[in-house]
């Protein structure tokens, strides 16, 4: 589900799609971009602050990008060696070339990514949507996860929030362009507010300089021609994981994730449920459950430092790597 998005972004078209300012990048943060077959993924990167560290990987979730992490990657660059990535569609990252964004084809390009740089085994960090992903990839790909950490994962519920609903609709055809009718004398302010108001268990806690980056970068996605399409197909693909059965289902690959793993669920999420910690803890086979009773959807940006040490308590278990 949305981890820094609303529905209702409408798609500009191409010819006249107007200049789109550069995507920011935070002080020691470093941008670049690589381009698996079929792909062109941008990622954004804080080295470590000591030889040797750990590569780790960070995925987020609809709507979101790469930036969605940029309040916790510092507080492990002691660490790690941290990267986050724009999934296909999303950030800086132009769609795929297949046009695939699926849950599957959103993994397919972590792997590929992950391949074709060689660094796994990572430790893999995914929230929402990027969850659900970082859950495949553990799964089907065992050799390129080290630890699995997940911020509320889109994983399949039987009874979805009421406030994820608007999200789960973008599957159907023609809600995207009824969104887009009807939000379309919304503000980039109204809509990065709305947005938090989703997202986070208290708004309230977002600075002013925060609120303003998050402004500029709504302002910056709507100029982008693809945005509305990468955010429906997405979501359509996240209704389509949770309706698959049998080996490819999200639960089923849960079991089989073999890194230990670390789950985190906010109190306050209004998207996935706090009631599926309970489902998570019992799926993943070597599992540690982080409950913040205050958070939202996006504990990473509420809350990194409780994240950041509950990691380091995982760290810590296994003998520091």
């Amino acid at each position: 589900m949305s981890s820094t998005e609303l529905p209702g972004i409408r798609a500009v078209a191409a010819a006249a799609a107007p200049t789109v300012s550069a995507v920011r990048v935070a002080e020691g943060e470093k941008l670049r971009t690589v381009t698996p077959v079929g792909l062109t993924l941008t990622v954004r990167s804080r080295p470590a602050e000591r030889a040797g560290a750990a590569p780790a990987l960070f995925v987020h979730g609809l709507g979101g990008s790469s930036q969605n992490w940029s309040a916790l990657m510092p507080l492990l660059a002691d660490t790690l060696a941290c990267e986050a990535v724009d999934l296909p569609g999303f950030g800086d990252s132009p769609p795929p070339d297949d046009g695939n964004y699926s849950v599957t084809g959103h993994a397919r390009a972590v792997i590929r990514l992950l391949d074709e740089e060689r660094r796994g085994p990572v430790h893999l960090f995914g929230n929402s949507l990027g969850g659900a992903v970082a859950t495949r990839v553990a799964a089907v790909r065992p050799d390129l996860v080290r630890t699995l950490t997940l911020i509320s994962p889109a994983l399949p519920e039987i009874r979805v929030q009421r406030p994820a609903v608007p999200t789960a609709l973008l599957a159907l055809p023609g809600v995207a362009s009824l969104f887009a009718r009807l939000t379309r004398d919304w503000t980039a302010e109204q809509r990065t507010r709305g947005a938090m108001a989703l997202c986070y268990g208290d708004p309230a806690r977002i600075s002013d300089e925060a609120f303003r980056h998050a402004v500029a970068e709504m302002e910056r996605r709507l100029g982008l021609p693809y945005f509305w399409d990468a955010m429906t197909r997405s979501a359509r693909g996240i209704v389509d994981a949770y309706t698959l059965g049998g080996q490819h289902n999200l639960w089923r690959q849960a079991e089989r994730v073999l890194a230990p793993t670390l789950l985190v669920y906010g109190g306050r999420d209004q998207l996935v449920s706090y009631r599926m910690a309970r489902r998570a803890s019992a799926a993943f086979r070597d599992s540690r459950l982080l409950t913040l009773p205050d958070a939202g959807h996006v504990a990473m940006m509420e809350y990194p430092e409780a994240v950041a040490q509950a990691f380091r308590d995982l760290l810590d278990e296994r003998g520091g790597s």
